[in-house]
């Protein structure tokens, strides 16, 4: 053993000595190439700066453009296998009504007074023969218990709980939801979620496979009354629903969204329910269930309505809390980034994590910076135009493939013009601080979005 650890050492120390040796003869042989040539050795310094830029930029693109291939060949993939059927046939366990499994709904809610009462009329609508619902008020200071208890006396059919404890935070709210289920499954929710009629019909099915421990449902945009609210529609689609589709080609989502998540709850209760330690649960949890080895799976036709911000301040602070929660899951399961082996397809899951909240906003921002350098200093400025250009020629072509595939309003394709020109810079920015702030260990609140009641 210690062998080997000399031997790994050496190698090391032979890697790092040769990059550093081939570093000074680079450097060596072009300042004698400068001063022949009576050059600037800031001017060298430079040129090489915008070469690693070129070069890096270039790399980022291929990866760029592989990634939307990938994604749009392996979620066509799956849009074919749920027409048609062609993989993975369990024995038909749920089909008839006397054969479904009791379901409970954990609603967690705090201050979610304008909408908890469309919420809740929405799942009493929910086409399924057996469910209760447990509505967790955490601690709302608004009138959040005293609308959902009304509501709960409206139901004739079906056995709503609403119940009220201290507040703890959404993992808490989900917790306790969890021990008080009586259902053999639980669906979680958000309290500004509505969900389709056919949700529970759609979900319980993938169950029948006894390696899928979770479904994620379709998260969609109910409030597209502005802007920046139709942005986020497009984004969606195609940003989260294509990825999801893909990803569930081979059972391995790696977020089940927290407006509609579907668990095994003896899944949920072996993973130890959800975790406090990050600001994003959600993502927690499902790193958990993957790393013990279940299958996540996602059905399209469960579609979640949700409330996004319609101000450019909401969806930052939005935005930024979702980068620092999935950086903070993504570091708290590091250690299967350097496991191939033993983590499988988990280490590549993390690594693809790190792409799309790091490397990604913070090249997309590199990219533009460059090429208006570039521009002013050399005069060539089409070089940003024709950078611009091909992300969004990417975005369009996605947006137009998830349209298709979704049934969703071809309007929303003309807004990848707009996504790629300013609101995706913008976000990007925000990422970025997220990401800077998280590696420094800044404190951070939730920053709740006000709801604005319309569900």
């Amino acid at each position: 053993m210690e062998i080997r650890k000399v031997a790994r050492r050496a190698w090391r120390y032979a890697w790092a000595a040769l990059a550093v040796g081939g570093l000074i003869l680079l450097l060596v042989y072009s300042y004698d190439a400068v001063r022949d040539a009576k050059g600037s050795f800031v001017v060298l310094l430079q040129n090489y700066l915008l070469a690693a830029v070129t070069y890096y930029l270039l790399f980022f693109l291929v990866l760029l453009v592989i990634r939307f291939a990938v994604l749009i060949l392996y979620s066509f993939m799956d849009h074919l296998e749920s027409l048609y059927k062609i993989r993975d046939k369990p024995a038909i366990l749920y089909r008839e009504d006397r054969s479904l499994p009791m379901v409970s709904l954990v609603v967690p809610a705090f201050n979610e007074g304008p909408v908890i009462q469309a919420a809740m009329r929405a799942l009493l609508e929910l086409d399924y023969p057996n469910f209760e619902i447990i509505v967790v008020d955490d601690g709302s200071t608004d009138d959040t218990y005293e609308k959902a208890i009304a509501v709960a006396r409206e139901s004739q059919d079906v056995e709503v709980r609403v119940v009220t404890k201290r507040n703890g935070g959404k993992a808490d709210a989900l917790n306790t939801g969890m021990t008080l289920a009586r259902g053999e499954f639980v669906l979680n929710m958000d309290g500004d979620t509505k969900l389709s009629p056919n949700t529970l019909r759609v979900c319980i099915r993938h169950f029948e496979n006894p390696l899928v421990g979770a479904v994620a449902g379709n998260v969609k945009v109910i409030n597209r009354e502005n802007m920046w609210t139709r942005i986020q529609a497009l984004e969606y689609v195609e940003g989260l629903a294509m990825a999801r589709k893909a990803q569930s080609f081979g059972h391995v989502v790696n977020i089940i969204p927290g407006p509609l998540g579907m668990f095994r709850k003896t899944v949920l209760q072996q993973a130890g329910g959800y975790d406090r330690d990050t600001f994003a649960e959600d993502c927690d949890l499902t790193l958990k269930l993957l790393m013990r080895g279940w299958h996540i799976a996602y059905e399209p036709r469960a579609i979640a309505w949700v409330e996004t911000p319609s101000s450019l301040l909401d969806l930052l602070k939005q935005r930024y809390r979702w980068t620092r929660g999935i950086l903070q899951a993504t570091i708290k399961h590091s250690h299967a980034l350097w496991q191939p082996r033993k983590a499988g397809i988990n280490c590549y899951i993390l690594w693809y994590m790190l792409f799309e909240g790091i490397m990604w906003p913070f090249s997309n921002l590199l990219g533009n910076l460059f090429f208006v350098f570039v521009g002013l200093q050399y005069g060539l400025a089409t070089l940003l135009f024709y950078w611009w250009l091909q992300l969004t020629v990417l975005d369009v072509v996605a947006a137009a493939y998830c349209v298709v595939i979704e049934e969703e309003e071809p309007s929303l394709i003309f807004y990848a013009i707009m996504f790629r020109l300013f609101y995706i810079n913008i976000i990007d920015v925000s990422k970025v601080f997220a990401t800077i702030e998280e590696w420094r260990g800044h404190t951070m609140t939730w920053g709740k979005l006000e709801r604005e009641g319309k569900l």
